[in-house]
């Protein structure tokens, strides 16, 4: 049995009532007080009674503490959230869900946190999903019957390092939290367009923050995919952009009154130099002297990620691989990654990484011999992310694949 109205076992119907009886108290408050609303969290939560009910009375308190239901008409995003971040909803699909856009190429992820505070970015997601759930109300009402999840399109096309940024995907990771405990079953699939090669390593980064369940209704789309997205949006609800026949009034083929395409963030908006970040290590390296770490690469296509700042002064930094076994081999015998320079480093922390072509030994030097009077406190994270695990479909492939 499915868990929804009209599909419940009879051990599913009384867990309902129990659960019903359960959050007498707190029901008059929720958005909604119906069955396929409480069934949601329910299903969210397997039919365990006990956890559907901490769910929705942490929730509860969620929408006290954010005045989420007065979100909407009390608060407007700061300016450059609306004008830079990209998406938005454009269309229907064929059973009558609306369509939420995410484009991800033109994100500036660092101009925008750059620019506006992590709080602003969860209350925008929350004005969103609040805006959607109005309108799959109004969409059930319209067609009279349940309308109470979402349809996903993931626009991966400009995909890069760029976008898997360590804070940008923190700040991804707590929204993703936050619409996993908040909007169960809010969403009905995700369709994953234009998947670089780089997207396997970029899903192995946020993967954790979804549940299963989620994780399942992620559907990435071959070389086909305009083709695919028509069989679950009619053309007319679909812009031609993507395989549609749907414009804008003046003919605009994106539906840019529709879908925000963002762009970078001009630095006039910025409101602070950088974004703090959390070191896991540091180290002081002595004038004229050099401190070497080695990362053991084991697969090809791996992306070895860095980031770093120095004390006081610049810092010398540089990517070599190992040639020969053992320890003894000096950096000079080395195959030359990446070309030691100079880092402004105690100006603008550095953050960058490079796809290990080949594995083998990494060693990452950060260079103090030309200071013969200072010595330099580095602090760093560095980190291996594997290309891919066995729960990835191809990329290559012209239909669609399922994520697990």
């Amino acid at each position: 049995m499915s868990g929804r109205v009209g599909d419940l076992s009879l051990k599913q119907n009384e867990m309902l009532t129990e659960f019903r009886g359960r959050i007498q108290d707190i029901l008059p408050h929720m958005p909604a007080q119906h069955d396929h609303y409480l069934l949601r969290w329910l299903r969210a939560r397997s039919f365990n009674v006990q956890k559907a009910e901490a769910m929705i009375r942490k929730h509860l308190e969620f929408r006290r503490k954010l005045n989420v239901d007065n979100i909407i008409s009390d608060w407007e995003p700061p300016e450059v959230i609306v004008k830079y971040v990209s998406g938005g909803m454009c269309g229907y699909d064929r059973e009558g869900s609306p369509i939420w856009y995410d484009v991800i190429g033109p994100l500036d992820p660092k101009g925008l946190l750059l620019s506006a505070t992590k709080q602003d970015f969860m209350k925008t997601k929350i004005r969103n999903m609040e805006m959607l759930t109005r309108e799959c109300q109004r969409q059930s009402e319209k067609l009279g019957k349940n309308v109470e999840a979402i349809t996903l399109i993931y626009d991966c096309e400009g995909l890069g390092l760029k976008h898997i940024w360590k804070p940008a995907i923190e700040a991804y990771g707590e929204i993703l939290t936050m619409f996993e405990e908040n909007y169960p079953e809010g969403l009905k699939r995700l369709l994953l367009i234009k998947a670089p090669k780089m997207f396997p390593m970029a899903y192995n980064l946020i993967k954790h923050f979804l549940c299963e369940e989620t994780r399942r209704k992620i559907i990435v789309l071959g070389g086909n995919w305009q083709e695919s997205l028509r069989s679950h949006i009619d053309p007319e609800q679909l812009p031609v952009l993507y395989g549609g026949t749907l414009t804008d009034p003046d003919g605009d083929p994106r539906c840019r009154t529709m879908i925000n395409y963002g762009g970078t963030v001009p630095r006039s908006y910025y409101i602070r130099d950088s974004v703090k970040i959390q070191y896991d290590s540091s180290v002081t390296i002595s004038r004229g002297s050099v401190f070497q770490l080695e990362y053991d690469v084991t697969a090809p296509s791996s992306l070895l990620r860095w980031q770093f700042t120095s004390g006081g002064a610049d810092i010398g930094f540089g990517v070599y691989r190992r040639t020969k076994e053992g320890g003894g081999q000096k950096v000079a015998e080395m195959l030359q990654v990446l070309p030691s320079e100079r880092y402004n480093a105690h100006l603008v922390p550095e953050d960058n990484g490079l796809t290990c072509s080949e594995p083998g030994v990494y060693v990452l030097c950060f260079d103090n011999s030309y200071s013969y009077l200072q010595s330099k406190k580095v602090s760093y994270n560095v980190e291996v992310l594997p290309p891919a695990d066995g729960e990835m479909p191809s990329l290559h492939s012209r239909g669609a694949r399922r994520l697990q």
